[in-house]
């Protein structure tokens, strides 16, 4: 059995709450769970303890193979439990491709213009010296 330490929401509409559960990979995001090894309140201030972790059981579980999602890893990795890899994507602040072959189009015709500007001012040049 394939094991995921994931958030259940849970709180109404536009009021989230979450809660850290370990649940089977194969169970609905808020449905069926092992257990529920913390809870998190987006909506408190930053400053405010959002997060609340059950440390010792979340040890408990990654020695059982369970695996954390993105989001509550950087948890983990903020409380010290477990370590977050660094994440380096370059290529995420291009722009896309057809943004890229507009620029690519526009750059074509200013040098198009430039050169035909240059071509008309070489024989004004010639002409009055």
């Amino acid at each position: 059995m394939a094991l995921k330490i994931r958030l259940a929401r849970a709180g109404s509409k536009k009021r989230p709450y979450y809660h850290i559960v370990v649940a089977d990979v194969r169970a609905p995001r808020d449905g069926r769970f092992i257990e529920q090894l913390g809870s998190w309140n987006p909506m408190l201030a930053k400053d405010a303890e959002r997060v609340k972790l059950n440390e010792e059981r979340i040890k408990h579980w990654l020695s059982n193979g369970a695996l954390p999602t993105d989001r509550v890893l950087r948890f983990l990795d903020q409380a010290g439990i477990a370590k977050r890899p660094a994440r380096s994507n370059p290529n995420k602040a291009e722009p896309g491709k057809k943004a890229q072959e507009r620029l690519a189009a526009q750059r074509q015709a200013e040098e198009a213009a430039r050169a035909a500007a240059a071509e008309t001012a070489a024989p004004a040049e010639e002409a009055a010296s």
